[in-house]
Order: C-alpha cells, then structure tokens, then sequence
C-alpha cells in the first residue's frame, strides 16, 4: 500500500495535450551544425512524407544553429536563404551560434569565444583561413574583416531576419529554452538561445507545449512541458524532425 502511494506520488504528470491548428503538418528541424549532408537527406524524407498528405499546409520550422562545427556552414544557410521547398512554408529561429556570428562581425573580442566553440569551422567554409604567427586578437580583426567581405549579402539577410521564437497552436519554439515562471512577453533574448539548466530542469507549466533544440541528447527528450530534439547532428550523424499534427507527434531521424 505504501509502495502504490509512493508511485502515485512520484510519477510524472501526464503529457500535456498540445495541438497545431486543423489542416496543417509542421516540421521541426533540430540543430544542424554545418552538416548540409543531413539537411539535404532529412528535407528528401520530409517531402516524401509530405507528398502523402498533399490536401495538408506544410510547415517547416527551424530551430537555429545552422553554423559552427560541422563542415558546410555555407552550404546549410546558402540552402535555407534560399527559401523553402515547394508546397512548403518555412520559419526560421535564431541559434546561439548564429547570434554569435553576427556579433562577431563586429566586434572581433567576440571572436575568443566563438571560436572555442565551433566558430573556426564557419570561417573556414566561408573561405576564411587562420594565419598562424599572428597575435589572436590581431587575427580575429583579420579573420572579422575578410569574412565581411566573403560573406554573400543574401547570407546576412537571412542570418540578420531570423526570428526567437514562434507560437503555433499549443506549441512554443524556441532555439534554447525559456525562463520559467516568467510569461512569453516578458522573455529575454539572451535566455531564449543561451539558457540551458534552469529550463530542461523545469517541471513548469509553460503555457505552451514548449520544442526546443541546444542541449544535446541522444535520442529526442520528451517531456511533459517541453520536447528536446538536439540529437548532436554534427557528432552523431542523426538530425531530427519533430512531426506534428492536431494533436499527433512523431519524428523523422537521419
């Protein structure tokens, strides 16, 4: 008896029951870290998907972190700066990584960091090489001024018009998370692309079903107030779509 109450006790609370308005399919796209590869094979199997159901609006919405540790950060935003597939919509979130970028472009002190995580990789697809020799702060300015020039304007259109977040019938994505307790108007920037702990700690009733990428984990973390679909694509090889549908959730991996 006792052990039944304990179980009652700690057993988490039922999911909450989101939906996406009645005639639409939507598409989440996790982190994709350069890996143009994974993109391009994940877009084939959502049209596939997609083709299925041709009376439904599709949707796709991504959750930021198109550059930085993978090998074609380039080719990732040269992909989604240049619209989506036909028959599709598409939305698309700012990263912590493309927040990084943009300010690197200018001030190269930014650049200390951003390259500690992933940032010399996004150089080196847009052309822009490291000089050995050279003091690291004299190399970032270098490094900050070529790729100014190499980066293609329709590249900065797009990285400088991505939006935080987007809310979708019962649903709220975001590229990292959100403060708990506080209410969506009241959010943060610097919150919605850096937080990590304080949110995917949260047992929190957001409001809102809340899809999120940022944290990496091994298979898509489902929660009963927020779903985590960051598989690490640039490491593992698997990127992943969340696929929703009135009130039906399922997901597509590479």
């Amino acid at each position: 008896m006792i052990g039944s109450w304990f179980r009652r006790q700690t057993a988490k609370p039922p999911p909450r029951i989101a939906t996406v308005p009645e005639g639409q399919r939507l598409y989440a796209i996790g982190d994709i870290h350069g890996r143009a590869d994974l993109l391009d094979r994940l877009l084939e199997r959502i049209r596939a998907d997609a083709a299925a159901a041709p009376e439904l609006q599709h949707t796709l919405v991504l959750l930021g972190d198109y550059v930085d540790r993978g090998l074609d950060s380039a080719g990732v935003v040269e992909r989604l700066a240049g619209g989506p597939p036909p028959g599709f919509g598409m939305i698309c979130l700012k990263g912590n990584h493309e927040d990084a970028l943009l300010r690197f472009l200018e001030d190269p002190g930014v650049g200390v960091d951003w390259m500690r995580f992933g940032g010399l990789a996004t150089l080196m697809s847009y052309g822009v090489r490291r000089r050995d020799g050279l003091p690291e702060s004299v190399w970032l300015e270098e490094a900050r001024l070529d790729l100014r020039e190499k980066l293609p304007r329709h590249h900065l259109a797009f990285l400088t018009a991505l939006r935080t977040h987007v809310a979708v019938g019962d649903y709220l994505f975001v590229h990292a998370g959100i403060r708990p307790g506080r209410p969506l108007h009241q959010q943060e920037e610097g919150d919605m692309l850096w937080i990590r702990d304080a949110f995917l700690a949260s047992t929190t009733d957001h409001g809102a079903l809340v899809v999120h990428g940022h944290s990496i984990s091994e298979a898509p973390d489902v929660q009963p107030n927020r779903i985590g679909i960051d598989t690490g694509a640039y490491v593992t090889g698997r990127l992943t779509a969340l696929v929703l549908e009135k009130s039906d959730r399922r997901f597509i991996v590479t």
